[in-house]
């Protein structure tokens, strides 16, 4: 299984978002972090000044007048009371509790560092908050619009955290404060949430951006460099973009200019030479006619032939005859029913097998020549040829087959090589010069094609020429 991206713009991608989306956690859980510290402060701040003011009250008035004061202040989310016993905090959890800590020190802040303070978290709602009757003066209605008439009565337990507080007044007594701080500190904003997501959208989209900006280049560097072996004289690379590009680009365009050059004063060499020697071979061709012996004269035709046939065959492999035609539709059926007329009419068997739906496009003529050059191999050395057609949507394969000795594993490659010959089956006296393969498969290759051989396990020879549905023109 590739985890990996295999492009350069994938794995930019996947760094840089796995970054940002790492970064954006992190910044969530510290602003949420410290958001829940200071709110936790400043509602707890707030609390425990309340708590600092009826004390100070209670600590005023004679004991039987606190009772009533109590029953005033006794609605959630403080509950007040006289009566209940001792508590004893755990020293262990008031250390380890954050909360907890934290309450018990904005007390004594509240209250002054001389005061005696206890401080419990609890896990639910205390009891002062939960369903019962209701503790504190019945005469006095004028409090059951604080808090208690709008869904806060005595079945009131809310979300968030509750502190049972126990603080002594001066006289020795004991006032208990069931609180609660509202679970706002607890979530996030929507304003957080969006500014979140809102920034981490925008980075991402600059991000894909600035990634496809870079290695844009690059891809178009990778294209050029694949259809440079199919047209050597394609447009230049523009040389624009980063420094980086630019340079590319400028040498890539440098090399190109370079190859064509190179091909194109070797093709001007191959083609002086062709010049060249015909003339001499002209002269020896007439010659070769006022020779009375007849053997002798057979002889030197012969000879002269193949003459002629190696220069005009290394001038097509130099010249790469399908660099200078247009491309356009060819109708691929017809061109091998073609080529089957021909062959048939000059009593060669070439059989076909299966079709071609639909237009293919390529170089008509650099196209013949690849099939005729197959099918002219197939027909010397297995003195019959058969082409399978398979025609798919991305590409069309032809297979020319013969019945022939075939060619030594080792030297499936090598027979496309320029005069490479074989075993003796192969050799100049069968006929062919050993360019007929090389210009096939350039031609393919210039299609953005393949030519493979390989063996029969029946025996003889196949040659597989793929060709693409798409050629560059």
């Amino acid at each position: 299984m590739r985890i990996l991206p295999r492009s350069l713009f994938g794995r930019l991608v996947l760094i840089l978002l796995g970054g940002l989306i790492f970064a954006q956690i992190a910044t969530a859980y510290i602003n949420l972090t410290e958001r829940d510290q200071l709110l936790f402060r400043a509602g707890g701040m707030r609390l425990a000044q309340q708590m600092a003011d009826i004390v100070k009250l209670l600590d005023s008035l004679p004991a039987a007048e606190r009772r009533r004061v109590v029953a005033v202040f006794n609605a959630p989310p403080l509950a007040v009371s006289l009566d209940r016993p001792r508590i004893v905090p755990d020293k262990a959890s008031a250390e380890t509790d954050f909360q907890q800590s934290m309450f018990s020190t904005v007390l004594r802040y509240a209250l002054g560092e001389d005061a005696q303070v206890n401080v419990v978290r609890l896990e639910g709602a205390p009891a002062g908050f939960r369903p019962g009757p209701r503790s504190g003066a019945p005469d006095m209605p004028m409090m059951q619009g604080r808090g208690w008439g709008r869904g806060m009565g005595p079945g009131y337990s809310p979300a968030g955290t509750f502190f049972t507080v126990q603080i002594a007044l001066r006289d020795g007594a004991w006032v208990t404060f069931d609180s609660h701080l509202s679970p706002q500190a607890t979530g996030m904003p929507l304003r957080l949430a969006l500014t979140l997501l809102i920034l981490l959208g925008t980075v991402i989209a600059l991000s894909l951006i600035a990634v496809r900006w870079v290695t844009g280049p690059l891809a178009t560097l990778a294209t050029a460099a694949e259809k440079l072996g199919e047209d050597i004289n394609r447009p230049p690379l523009p040389e624009t973009g980063p420094i980086e590009a630019q340079r590319a680009a400028r040498a890539f365009n440098t090399m190109q200019r370079r190859l064509a050059r190179f091909i194109a004063d070797r093709t001007r060499i191959f083609t002086a030479m062709s010049h060249d020697l015909k003339t001499p071979i002209t002269r020896l061709r007439l010659r070769t006619e006022m020779l009375e012996d007849e053997a002798l004269r057979a002889k030197f035709v012969k000879d002269l032939e193949e003459m002629e046939a190696m220069v005009s065959h290394t001038l097509d492999f130099m010249r790469d005859a399908s660099t200078g035609e247009a491309v356009q539709r060819v109708d691929a059926m017809a061109l091998l029913e073609s080529l089957q007329t021909d062959y048939q009419d000059t009593g060669s068997s070439v059989e076909i097998e299966g079709s071609i739906g639909r237009p293919y496009t390529g170089r008509p003529l650099a196209l013949r020549r690849c099939l005729t050059n197959l099918v002219d191999n197939a027909i010397r050395y297995g003195g019959r040829a058969k082409i399978k057609v398979e025609d798919a949507a991305e590409r069309l394969t032809i297979h020319i087959l013969d019945d022939g000795p075939g060619i030594p594993p080792d030297e499936l490659e090598q027979a496309f090589e320029p005069f490479f010959r074989g075993e003796a089956s192969r050799s100049r006296e069968t006929g062919g010069t050993g360019l007929g393969l090389g210009i096939a498969r350039n031609i393919a290759r210039a299609h953005g094609g393949d030519l493979v051989l390989r063996n029969r396990a029946e025996g003889g020879l196949e040659a597989i020429l793929t060709l693409p549905r798409t050629v560059a023109a």
